[in-house]
């Protein structure tokens, strides 16, 4: 799952982005509005946590980008308000969901999972195929019913695959999900993620390498 966090807190916003990345999110993050219109114009992010109070472009106007561009992506909008009147304004404005500062770490996580399956085709929260079985929740990986530890960009890579319902996903599609805009595109990190995913899953493969393309499961 791609993720923008755009919060003009710093500390805050930061330490958002490593609790999302220690759960296999690619996380990128930006403390203004113009910023986040500026990203939003060039990566394709499945959730966006958006501060409303931000400076340079207020998080109402960034919101309006979002749905005027007709995109995909779903709006976890942050407040420090606590009226009821603020959140029902952000929810009339186009928001997917509304969380009032401050908040429980855990359910800003079970929140933005919510909206990343939402920004796709619906899927039912544990996927299961070629004998795997993966819950993002949980952050649990079986395979014949037997427990597989991975690293979260393993977990992340084996996420977006399956999620793909067995269509061919390209390296690229890969580095645009799993990583954030910091990773060197041409660096060789998924063919070396994705062969250890490999070793870890164990026999018989049930990573297909389509030569020219990409993978599948």
């Amino acid at each position: 799952m791609r993720v923008l966090v755009v919060e003009d807190e710093q500390l805050l916003a930061d330490a958002v982005a490593t609790g999302l990345r220690r759960e296999a999110m690619a996380v990128d993050v930006v403390y203004d509005g113009q910023a986040a219109l500026d990203r939003i114009g060039v990566n394709e992010y499945d959730v966006v946590v958006l501060d409303r109070d931000l400076p340079l472009v207020h998080g109402d106007d960034v919101l309006r980008g979002i749905i005027d561009e007709g995109l995909a992506t779903r709006v976890l909008m942050l407040t420090a308000a606590s009226d009821i009147s603020d959140r029902v304004e952000g929810l009339e404005l186009g928001a997917d969901d509304y969380l009032p500062k401050p908040f429980a770490f855990s359910e800003l996580v079970a929140r933005v999972r919510a909206l990343g399956r939402r920004a796709t085709t619906p899927l039912p929260p544990v996927l299961e195929r070629a004998g795997i079985t993966l819950d993002p929740g949980r952050r649990e990986v079986l395979r014949d019913g037997n427990p597989v530890a991975l690293a979260p960009k393993e977990f992340a890579v084996l996420e977006v695959l399956m999620r793909a319902g067995g269509a061919v996903v390209s390296a690229e599609q890969l580095l645009e999900k799993a990583w954030d805009e910091h990773t060197d595109p041409f660096t060789n990190v998924v063919r070396v993620t994705v062969m250890t995913l490999r070793r870890k899953l164990g026999e018989p493969p049930v990573i297909v390498t389509v030569p020219g393309s990409g993978y599948r499961v």
